[in-house]
């Protein structure tokens, strides 16, 4: 099986959403913008495949022609929300979300309680960029104020030199 290079998956930088599962509706519409962005700038959306934050952030991707990776804490992909494309079951429940922040080259988190900031602090762990929406505030987190403002960030993270 020949890889596909160029503008392909293989190439593709990897935006997680983190997020609550439960949120406002002002969470769910800034998660659904900013997967909505993830796809418009070409990027593939990860997240924890589930509702919430999760689902509206992959509704969005999806409606501008994006594709989701949903990392699920159970064992069936069948779990996955509606607008998931690659749905990986991984029966680690909370353990799963170690592997959210693995699967992503930068992270956003939007709301959230502790299950979010247990990638926050992953992120940390791991060495992962994290912006902000509305979440916690705590160090290593870059606040933004918009999905906008978030994607620009992001824009600018990947063009910085390693």
């Amino acid at each position: 099986m020949k890889t596909q290079t160029g503008g392909g998956f293989a190439l593709k930088k990897r935006i997680g959403i983190i997020g609550g599962s439960s949120p406002s509706v002002r969470h769910l519409q800034i998660a659904e913008t900013l997967g909505q962005l993830i796809a418009e700038n070409g990027f593939l959306l990860v997240n924890g495949g589930l509702k919430g934050v999760m689902e509206a952030s992959a509704k969005g991707a999806k409606a501008r022609g994006g594709w989701v990776i949903g990392i699920l804490p159970g064992k069936s992909a069948q779990e996955s929300n509606p607008f998931t494309d690659i749905a990986i079951p991984t029966g680690l429940g909370y353990l799963r979300n170690a592997l959210v922040v693995l699967n992503s080259d930068v992270l956003v988190a939007i709301d959230g309680a502790y299950g979010t900031l247990s990638e926050i602090a992953y992120t940390q762990v791991y060495g992962k960029k994290v912006f902000g929406i509305e979440t916690w505030d705590i160090p290593g987190m870059t606040a933004v104020e918009s999905p906008q403002a978030a994607m620009q960030q992001i824009i600018a993270y990947f063009q910085q030199p390693r």
